[in-house]
């Protein structure tokens, strides 16, 4: 007897696809993405427009209403009764009161002092300003700083204040007491790097009272007398050693008390002396403050 056997199915076959029955749908995506990018750009744009223009009426209440503030403390008596400024001697009162725009009327509580103090430092003689407010009296305090005149420099025939730094103060102005002349274009600049390398305060640097600074490299000094004076010829280099040779030679020959024209230094390890011709009256030294060419 024959055992009865499961029937089996037949493996299925995998049928493959012909290329020319795919079938492509369009791409789409790019589209909206671009469509939806444009979207939101405009409606970003329609929101930034809404969010300025309500901005820009919060704006015009807040300053109508800061108007309006101003307006009140003014008739309350919030206005300047004076200015005091200390420190104040090449600087006019007009320049100061025309720079600020501080009038007897200007509401105290209104001034912007940042800004007045920025216009005070734009004067030519003002080197930095504090500004403050005081009530009852109503009074705007100025302390000013104002440039310290240092030399005189002399330019194309013409003459301009030079403070303790160097820098020109581009104001007129007429010395009170004798000061150094400097000479000849970019002697400002290097005036002090000139006392930093020969001492300001020894007994030779007191007695300079031109200094003239030759084709923009090297320095003349000429001591006690514009006219008559002694002319020391610097080196364009090693200037501090070449003054140092000159101090240690008049302490041991007290060269500079004897009847001499010039000092030249500019050789290293010499020192050239030429004496003034007796009989003869010495040679000015600088005339009308001219810059030589040597």
């Amino acid at each position: 007897m024959s055992e009865n056997k499961p029937d089996i199915p037949p493996e299925p076959k995998l049928i493959r696809p012909q290329p020319n029955n795919k079938i492509s749908l369009p791409v789409e995506w790019p589209y909206r993405l671009l469509g939806n990018t444009l979207i939101l750009g405009i409606i970003l744009f329609l929101a930034s427009v809404a969010i300025t223009l309500k901005t820009d009426l919060i704006n015009k209440k807040l300053l109508s209403l800061q108007d309006s503030f101003y307006a009140l403390t003014s008739k309350l008596g919030f206005t300047v009764d004076d200015v005091i400024v200390d420190g104040r001697k090449e600087t006019s009162a007009a320049d100061i009161l025309q720079s600020t725009g501080i009038t007897r009327n200007s509401n105290i509580i209104r001034l912007n002092l940042p800004e007045i103090k920025k216009q005070l430092e734009r004067l030519p003689w003002i080197k930095s300003a504090v500004v403050r407010r005081s009530y009852y009296p109503h009074t705007i305090h100025i302390s000013l700083k104002e440039h310290e005149v240092k030399s005189l420099w002399q330019i194309n025939e013409t003459f301009h204040p030079i403070d303790e730094d160097g820098n020109v103060i581009n104001a007129p102005y007429t010395p009170d007491k004798p000061l150094l002349l400097i000479v000849g274009a970019g002697a400002p600049e290097n005036i002090n790097t000139l006392f930093k390398e020969i001492g300001e305060n020894n007994e030779i640097s007191k007695r300079i009272k031109v200094a003239s600074y030759i084709s923009n490299r090297r320095w003349n000094l000429i001591l006690d007398d514009i006219e008559h004076g002694i002319t020391i010829k610097l080196p364009e280099k090693d200037v501090a050693a070449a003054w140092k040779k000159l101090t240690k030679l008049n302490a041991a020959k007290n060269i500079l008390k004897r009847k001499l024209t010039n000092i030249d230094l500019r050789l290293k390890g010499k020192v050239i002396i030429k004496l003034e011709k007796s009989g003869k009256q010495a040679p000015k030294k600088l005339k009308n403050a001219k810059e030589s060419k040597i």
